[in-house]
This record gives structure tokens, sequence and C-alpha cells, in this order.
């Protein structure tokens, strides 16, 4: 016969659910929470007749070719219509940036000559963010 007392294991707490619980307040307050700026110092500015107007840089360029190909960047028509006058506005307005995209619209039946010529100038710009824009063709039924 064994008169030993038996050896209990030592009492454990199983904290694999408080874990849990944790983690999904944790998910919950980070979801709820709003990154607002509380504090913020609020000033009353002067007036001024004339404010100083930053010029914005363009998220785009809009190349628009009119049915007798002439040329129109960002809506302003071009003095001289050739690849030259062309170049020198896109560089103008991309003002050294080559990521910024290039939209080009050209009526159904401007000279396919104006197209390459808009392709050519923006491949030797280095731009390669270019797309063409058509219009959803109808179906006639």
């Amino acid at each position: 016969m064994n008169l030993r007392p038996h050896r209990r294991e030592a009492p454990r707490i199983d904290i694999t659910p408080l874990i849990d619980v944790v983690f999904l307040m944790l998910i919950f307050f980070m979801v709820s929470t709003t990154f607002d700026k509380q504090t913020q110092l609020k000033v009353d500015l002067p007036a001024a007749s004339v404010l100083e107007q930053k010029e914005k840089q363009p998220d785009k360029i809009e190349i628009t070719i009119d049915p007798k190909g002439h040329f129109y960047v960002n809506e302003l028509e071009l003095v001289s219509h050739d690849a030259a006058t062309l170049k020198r506005a896109i560089q103008k307005i991309a003002d050294g940036r080559r990521d910024i995209p290039v939209i080009v619209s050209g009526d159904r039946h401007a000279p396919l000559q104006s197209m390459v010529t808009v392709m050519d100038v923006t491949a030797q710009l280095g731009m390669s963010r270019l797309s063409i824009k058509a219009s959803q063709k109808q179906n006639a039924e």
C-alpha cells in the first residue's frame, strides 16, 4: 500500500480566451477610432486684396485632336500644329515629370498622322503612360 500523498499538478490558468478577447477589443478600437486632428490652432488670417496663388501641378495632360488635325493641350489650342510646338507644350506642362498620364482623344475623322505625332512626341519625352479615349459604340438595332 502506497501512503504517500499524490502529487497534484500545480493549478494552471488557461489564458487563451483572455487573449482572444484582448485581440477582439484591439480590433474594435482600431476600427472605431477616428483620426481627426483635435488640437489645431485656430488663426483668423488678415484679408488682402491680391492673393498669391501657387501654380497647381497638373495630374494629367489631355491632348485633343480635331477633325482638321489641330492639337489642343488641356483645352488650349496650340499656335502651330506641328510636332515641335506640341513637344514644347507638353514639356512646359509636365515640368520634367515623366510619370504624368497623357490622355489622347481624337476625332474619328482626324488624320492618322496627328495621332502618330502625339505618340511619337510622348515617346521622345519618355512618357509611357499614354491612353486613348474613345466612346462606346452604339448598336443599331
